[in-house]
């Protein structure tokens, strides 16, 4: 009889059977081994030997995993909130037992994850249902501090740690985001009227201190201009009354009355008057004694105004 045939089928099933115990697990992950449906070991990355009787139950990633959520929660004033969230998490360590917590606390993967994403929606719906609407925006860091605080003591039982929770959108209803666009609306036409009185109130004030400045400055040149007429005025008189003089002096040397001086200045003034006069009539005394009692006039004036020795 000949045994080749069966040596060769032999042959092959023995380096099947031997190919068969060899194993390789990928980087990060981990291979849960079982034997007869009772956990025995685990397979780290690399080349690992498996028995025949022995199988393979599940891989298990030591990455981290990412979970999108979306859902709704009421406030205390019962405004409608939408959250959407990012939960960051993964096996919280590559040891035996955390790694037999994170494969046996639940039948499946997505049945972990359901649980976990109803961990996260009741712990922000407490939250928030202590929370009136007009806070809530202003507290994301809050909400993630107050949900990862309950996340971790529950996942750390299950074999797994939650590294971060970001609440990505968080919106109301139409109605609410309508209303509060209108408080910012109107709180930001506050804003503007308030700044526009100040600019005015700055203006204006700008405004009264150049008048008064102007105005001081006018009074300063008006002052050092009247300064500047009574001494050109005062000047005028002496150099007047100083020609007089020498004048007077003059026609006493030469024999003439020094009246007549007075005669002359008297026509002068009535020759001004004439042509400066613009068409108005002025009476003045003519004769030829007027400039005697023109002076005779003003030297009376000057006693009657002298005080009493």
């Amino acid at each position: 009889m000949d045994w080749s045939p069966v040596i060769v089928v032999l042959f092959v099933i023995a380096v099947w059977l031997f190919l068969m115990m060899f194993r390789t697990v990928p980087q990060a992950t981990v291979g849960v081994v079982t034997v007869f449906g009772k956990f025995q070991r685990i397979m780290r990355e690399g080349l690992n030997l498996k028995m025949p009787w022995e199988k393979i139950t599940q891989r298990l990633s030591l990455q981290n995993r990412a979970l999108q959520m979306e859902f709704q929660a009421i406030t205390l004033d019962q405004a409608n909130v939408k959250f959407a969230t990012m939960v960051l998490y993964a096996v919280s360590g590559a040891d035996d037992e955390t790694i037999k917590r994170a494969v046996f606390s639940f039948a499946t993967p997505q049945e972990f994850g359901l649980a976990l994403q109803r961990t996260i929606d009741g712990s922000i719906r407490q939250f928030v249902a202590t929370t009136k609407q007009s806070d809530i925006l202003g507290m994301r860091a809050e909400i993630v501090d107050h949900t990862k605080k309950n996340l971790d003591e529950v996942v750390n039982v299950w074999g797994y740690v939650v590294r971060d929770i970001q609440i990505t959108d968080m919106t109301f209803d139409q109605v609410i985001m309508d209303s509060m666009a209108r408080v910012v609306s109107s709180k930001n036409l506050l804003a503007a009227a308030a700044n526009e009185g100040a600019a005015l109130l700055v203006k204006r004030t700008k405004d009264a201190e150049a008048e008064a400045a102007y105005k001081t400055i006018g009074a300063e040149a008006e002052k050092k201009a009247a300064a500047l007429r009574g001494e050109g005025l005062a000047l005028f008189r002496k150099n007047v009354a100083d020609g007089m003089k020498d004048a007077a002096a003059s026609l006493k040397v030469a024999g003439v009355d020094a009246n007549f001086l007075l005669f002359l200045e008297y026509t002068d003034a009535l020759k001004y008057v004439a042509d400066h006069a613009q068409g108005k009539v002025i009476f003045m005394d003519n004769g030829a004694a007027a400039p005697s009692r023109v002076v005779q006039g003003i030297i009376g004036a000057g006693a009657e105004t002298e005080p009493p020795k």
